[in-house]
């Protein structure tokens, strides 16, 4: 479908950050792809609050760490809207699913689950990296696009307790400035939020 309205894709768009930023979007003129892996109902909520606002959504469930899931969430913004102007890499899990009380007892580094840390890196910086590979193609294409990776303060890279968390949003703002670099020649921005 042919649209001249820009476009934006937001991973992780069912609460928080991502329903917020999917709204902004869809209020200053975008048609938006609300991106959701675990609540289908809130991402409804985040279409709906799109639509009033004006925005053409589509809602689309994809696990941002799983390649097959990612190229198909490609495919499909590709027949429903043609394009993409704006890609922001949001999705992401938090502290609370290694260490429900990483707050109040936070685990050193040795007590975190192998298992709980490649889940937090893999939709964290993995997902990123993903996402962004499967779509900066659609963007060289078209000599222009931009992608805006969410990332954390600083405090939480360093701080005591935040494995795997921490090492993930590092490990995000570098490969923002990698792909930044990757694509300065190419009309694409890449930002960090």
């Amino acid at each position: 479908m042919s649209n001249d309205r820009p476009v934006g894709l937001v991973t992780g768009a069912a609460t928080g950050i991502g329903s917020s930023v999917a709204l902004a979007l869809a209020k200053n003129g975008y048609d938006v792809v609300i991106n959701y892996s675990r609540s289908e109902e809130a991402a409804k909520k985040t279409a709906r609050d799109a639509k009033s606002a004006g925005a053409r959504t589509v809602v689309y469930r994809c696990d941002v760490s799983d390649d097959a899931d990612v190229r198909a969430m490609l495919e499909a913004t590709k027949q429903q809207f043609g394009r993409l102007d704006v890609l922001i890499n949001n999705a992401g899990i938090g502290m609370r699913t290694v260490n429900p009380s990483f707050l109040t007892d936070p685990q050193p580094f040795y007590k975190v689950p192998a298992e709980g840390f490649r889940n937090v890196i893999d939709t964290n910086l993995t997902g990123y990296f993903l996402v962004a590979k499967a779509f900066v193609p659609m963007f060289l294409r078209n000599g222009k696009g931009k992608i805006i990776n969410i990332s954390m303060n600083h405090e939480t890279m360093k701080r005591r307790g935040f494995i795997p968390y921490g090492p993930s949003k590092a490990g995000a703002e570098s490969l923002s400035y990698i792909m930044a670099e990757d694509l300065r020649d190419k009309g694409i921005d890449v930002n960090m939020l």
